[in-house]
């Protein structure tokens, strides 16, 4: 059985922590469409990538063993994290049908390893519910930062955001596949994109303020997650196009990007414009912007900052056309260069190693 792909941030967390049962997942099978099934993807592929699988449980590469994070209901302290930081992560996956559109849900409470965070842009959606004080985003190409008290609703980003945590910090939140949040949303999603707001702004303020109220009370963060789940399930509805959307990203996904956009709209039958338009409306970008987040997040994922990296290899087992090709689509998405990133990497390593953040977000300041 072909495996769904999953997002950056639980992709990031197998690599360190090792794999996950499938059945924890309670993962569905897609509903079968034929016409995906006929575009040929070996050839739409540069070059075949090198394997990479994920670790043994219990291992990640460069680093000393840890324990397995991606059980459900897991709890991860800060002693267990490896890290003198107070942070307890607590995460599992939804029950259907939310699994169709949700990663995990989350809790996180504690002191984060730095005041400012980048994050850079993944092939996913996220909504937070804060329960402390207000914490500050700056994203796209803002130049000043802005501060969300209730909690934030942030659609697939196409550039790096910076993410300020208050000290300490609690909150609940959700990580989306790329179309999971469009059920949720009053508005199309390519109005958020690049331009997060406030949880009142999409859900209004009664029903912020009753949620944010009823998770304060909670009796711990497994409770909070079922009331954030209860949440989510109240407010879902059908959605027109999710279905074709959803079949095409997973593609996208399968191939890591690598996969010519004509062939998938000519698959599924509809044009090129219809379906760019499906997924600006659902997702926030278009089918070939997925593709590049898709490539930039595979890339990523090969690169270990413990060992030696040779960039031209990784460049062109990626599918770039040249190592300059590469380092322009790494500063696009990042603002950094592909060796700045990988110190950027490092110092987090060494300053954190094991913390239970490591993986996608960088420190900003």
């Amino acid at each position: 059985m072909e495996q769904r792909p999953i997002s950056p941030y639980l992709a990031s967390h197998i690599l360190r922590f090792g794999a996950y049962a499938t059945d924890e997942l309670h993962i569905p099978p897609d509903v079968f469409v034929p016409a995906l099934d006929e575009v040929d993807l070996a050839a739409n592929s540069p070059r075949p990538r090198s394997s990479r699988k994920c670790p043994r449980p219990g291992a990640r590469p460069g680093s000393a063993p840890a324990r397995c994070w991606r059980q459900r209901g897991r709890t991860i302290p800060a002693r267990d994290a490896g890290d003198t930081v107070g942070v307890e992560y607590v995460s599992r996956v939804p029950r259907p049908p939310l699994d169709g559109l949700i990663d995990d849900l989350y809790y996180l409470g504690g002191a984060p390893p730095y005041a400012l965070l980048m994050l850079p842009p993944a092939p996913s959606a996220l909504l937070i519910v804060n329960l402390g004080a207000p914490f500050r985003i700056r994203a796209g190409t803002d130049i000043e930062t802005a501060e969300y008290a209730d909690g934030c609703v942030v659609t697939m980003p196409t550039h790096a955001w910076e993410f300020g945590y208050p000290l300490p910090t609690r909150s609940v939140g959700v990580h989306f596949k790329p179309w999971g949040l469009a059920p949720f949303l009053p508005m199309p999603a390519a109005e958020l994109c690049d331009r997060p707001v406030t949880v009142e702004q999409v859900w209004g303020r009664p029903a912020i303020a009753e949620l944010r109220d009823r998770l304060a009370t909670a009796d711990g963060p497994h409770e909070m997650l079922t009331l954030l789940e209860e949440e989510l399930m109240r407010r879902l509805c059908e959605t027109a196009g999710l279905g074709l959307v959803r079949h095409t990203s997973s593609v996208i996904a399968t191939t890591s990007g690598a996969v010519a956009i004509g062939d998938l709209s000519l698959a599924a039958g509809v044009s090129s414009t219809h379906l760019a338009q499906r997924f600006k409306e659902l997702i926030g970008v278009t089918p070939k912007r997925l593709a590049r987040t898709w490539r930039f997040v595979a890339t990523v994922f090969a690169i270990n900052p413990a060992g030696p990296i040779d960039w031209g290899d990784l460049a062109g087992g990626a599918g770039y056309f040249d190592q300059a090709h590469f380092g322009h689509e790494f500063r696009a998405f990042t603002g950094l260069t592909p060796t700045r990133y990988v110190e950027v990497r490092r110092r987090f390593l060494r300053e954190h190693p094991g913390h239970v953040l490591d993986g996608w977000p960088l420190p900003a300041d």
